[in-house]
C-alpha cells in the first residue's frame, strides 16, 4: 500500500544525493535511524529550525554589520551542516568563511545569500522527505492494524469452530 510513497521517497533522497544537496554523512544518519527510531526526524527538524538564518536579511541590512559575529554563527552552522550531511550548504558556509578570512568585504553578502538560498532549497526538500516518511508510517501502521484485526477475526473463527461439538478435524 505504501510502495508508491516509498518509491517517491527513494527518488527524492537519491535526487538530493545526485544534485549534491547531501553527502555520505546523511547516509550515516539513515543507518543510525535503523537503530534509533525518530533520530533522523529529530536531527532534520533541528537542522531546519535555524532561527538565525531568518535574521540574515536583518543582519545584512543594518548600517554596521558585525561580520565577526556572523562568521562565528556561520562556522557553527557549518558544523551542523557537516553533521547532517548538507553538502551544498556547507560549501557555501566555507565560501563565506574564506571571503571573511581574506577580508573580501564585497563578497560577504553574496556568500550569505548563497547560504540562505541553498538552505531554503534543502529545507524544502527535507520537509517533503519528512512528510513522505510520516505518510508511509501512517499507512504502514494502518496496514499493521488491519492485519492484526484480520488475524484476530481468523482466530475467533477457529476458536468458534473448535467449540462446536460435532466438528473436529478428522471427522
Amino acid at each position: 500500500m505504501s510502495a508508491p510513497l516509498k518509491a517517491q521517497l527513494n527518488y527524492l533522497v537519491n535526487s538530493m544525493f545526485a544534485m549534491d544537496f547531501l553527502d555520505e554523512q546523511f547516509t550515516e544518519l539513515q543507518m543510525l535511524e535503523d537503530d534509533s527510531r525518530g533520530l533522523l526526524v529529530e536531527v532534520i527538524s533541528e537542522f531546519c529550525d535555524q532561527p538565525w538564518l531568518s535574521q540574515l536579511s536583518v543582519l545584512s541590512s543594518e548600517p554596521v554589520v558585525d561580520f565577526q559575529e556572523v562568521a562565528a554563527r556561520v562556522h557553527k552552522f557549518k558544523g551542523t551542516c557537516s553533521y547532517v550531511g548538507a553538502k551544498r550548504v556547507a560549501l557555501w558556509c566555507n565560501c563565506f568563511l574564506k571571503v571573511y578570512e581574506e577580508n573580501d568585504i564585497v563578497w560577504y553578502i553574496p556568500a550569505l545569500l548563497g547560504i540562505r538560498r541553498e538552505f531554503d532549497e534543502l529545507h524544502m526538500r527535507l520537509k517533503t522527505m519528512l512528510q513522505l516518511e510520516q505518510q508511509i508510517q501512517a499507512l504502514d501502521a494502518k496496514a499493521q492494524s488491519s492485519l492484526c484485526a484480520w488475524f484476530t477475526k481468523l482466530m475467533r473463527f477457529f476458536f468458534h469452530i473448535a467449540a462446536i461439538p460435532s466438528w473436529h478435524p478428522g471427522n
